[in-house]
C-alpha cells in the first residue's frame, strides 16, 4: 500500500544527511511503506545541524528529524515506530512475540551499542584527544563487538532476512549499519555468516538499493 501526499494533509519532511546511518534506516521505512516525503538535507560536515533554524526543530542538533504537520520527531527509532503505527502497512514488527522481541534487540544493539561509538562527533573527539590509530581501533572494537552479539542473536533464525522471510524493524537497522561500516570504515561482515546472508538478500531488493547513501539528493557526484 502506498501513502501519497493527496491522502495526507501535507507531505512529511525528513531532515537528514546522505551518509547518516540513522537517516538511512528512516528512508527505508518510508520507502517500504510507500510514503511520499520531502527530503531536506542537513550537511553535518558544514555544521548545518547547529544552525539556529534547525536547532528549533531538533535542539540536540542531530539527524534525522521528521516533521509531520505540527508533530516533530527527532530520533530514528521513535520515527520508525511512529510511521509504523500511523501507516501500518506493511508492518515493521511481526506478530510472533519472540520474533518481535528479537527485532527490538537488534535495533537496540545497533542504535545504542554500535552507532553512538561511530558517531561523527565522538570519533572527532577521540582523534583530537588521542590519534588516528586510536580512533580506528575504537571504531573497529565497537562495531565488531556489536556484530558478534548480533550474529549470536540471529544465528538460529531461519529465512532470508534477520528474523524470517519478511522485512522487519531489525532489517532496517542492520542494512544501514552494515552498509555504512563497509563504506566508511572498510569493515566487512564476511566473518559473520548470518549478517552476511542478510546483507546479500537486502541487495536483491530495489527499495534497499534506492535508499543507499550515494543515491540521495545531497550525496556528492561520483568522481570520474
Amino acid at each position: 500500500m502506498a501513502y501519497t501526499g493527496e491522502e495526507m494533509k501535507e507531505k512529511l519532511k525528513l531532515y537528514s544527511y546522505w551518509r547518516s546511518s540513522c537517516g538511512h534506516r528512516v528512508r527505508l521505512a518510508l520507502s517500504l511503506k510507500g510514503i511520499e516525503y520531502e527530503y531536506i538535507p542537513v550537511n553535518l560536515l558544514k555544521g548545518e545541524q547547529f544552525d539556529p533554524d534547525f536547532i528549533k526543530i531538533n535542539p540536540m542538533g542531530t539527524v534525522p528529524a521528521l516533521v509531520d504537520g505540527e508533530v516533530v520527531i527527532t530520533d530514528s527509532f521513535a520515527i520508525i515506530m511512529y510511521l509504523d503505527e500511523k501507516y501500518p502497512e506493511p508492518p515493521l514488527l511481526p506478530r510472533d512475540l519472540h520474533k518481535r522481541a528479537l527485532n527490538y534487540q537488534v535495533a537496540s544493539i545497533v542504535s545504542s551499542g554500535i552507532q553512538p561509538h561511530q558517531n561523527l562527533a565522538v570519533i572527532r573527539y577521540i582523534e583530537e584527544k588521542t590519534n588516528g590509530e586510536e580512533k580506528i581501533a575504537w571504531i573497529n572494537n565497537a562495531i565488531r563487538k556489536g556484530y558478534t552479539a548480533l550474529e549470536k542473536l540471529l544465528v538460529n533464525c531461519g529465512g532470508k532476512y534477520a528474523t524470517g522471510d519478511e522485512i522487519y524493524l531489525a532489517d532496517l537497522f542492520l542494512v544501514g549499519q552494515i552498509h555504512g561500516a563497509m563504506i566508511k570504515f572498510k569493515i566487512d561482515v564476511e566473518p559473520y555468516p548470518t549478517l552476511a546472508k542478510c546483507y546479500e538478500s537486502y541487495k536483491e531488493l530495489s527499495v534497499f538499493d534506492d535508499a543507499v547513501p550515494a543515491k540521495q539528493p545531497d550525496a556528492p557526484a561520483p568522481s570520474i
